[in-house]
């Protein structure tokens, strides 16, 4: 079998400490390094667009979201895993940008929406497109069934860890 460079890793760890080697550790490691490459992506791409990860990020959501691409400011923050500062800061840039929009909901007056203006949502799929289309070039060396593979037990080890979707 191939050996990667956390193989040598590890295996230094087995001489120091073996009592602390396992698969967790492997594990840990594999994705703490594929992480690490994964944002290298996406700060490549999101700094080329002008954007900061973060930036890039609630462009995403509100994307996601569809039509009206329109989400609470509270529900962004929650699922972005940002504070409510951290979120106030973000979006104070993207309307200064003018790539969002601030609206009131017409239900509560409390509520204001965040939604994507006109030039956000071309902004937000351009990318959207740059970055994913990153990943997959990062991604290419191996198969797509490996790939596919991989991010199936991922989903599998996340489930078990408790990280499942929330039932409306």
């Amino acid at each position: 079998m191939p050996r990667d460079h956390l193989d040598a890793v590890i295996d230094e760890w087995r001489e120091q400490l073996p009592d602390i080697v396992g698969p967790s550790m492997a594990l840990g490691k594999r994705v703490h390094r594929l992480a690490l490459r994964l944002q290298e992506v996406v700060r490549n791409e999101t700094a080329a667009a002008g954007l900061t990860p973060a930036e890039y990020d609630v462009l995403s959501a509100l994307r996601r979201a569809g039509p009206p691409f329109a989400l609470k400011p509270s529900d962004l923050a929650s699922g972005l895993l940002l504070t409510s500062g951290g979120i106030s800061n973000v979006l104070r840039r993207l309307q200064q940008d003018g790539l969002i929009e601030r609206a009131p909901d017409a239900a509560d007056a409390r509520v204001a929406w965040v939604r994507l203006s006109p030039a956000g949502v071309a902004a937000a799929e351009k990318v959207v497109r740059a970055v994913t289309s990153a990943q997959a070039r990062l991604f290419a060396p191996a198969s797509e069934a490996l790939v596919g593979a991989a991010a199936d037990r991922l989903r599998d080890v996340l489930i078990a860890l408790g990280d499942t979707a929330k039932e409306d």
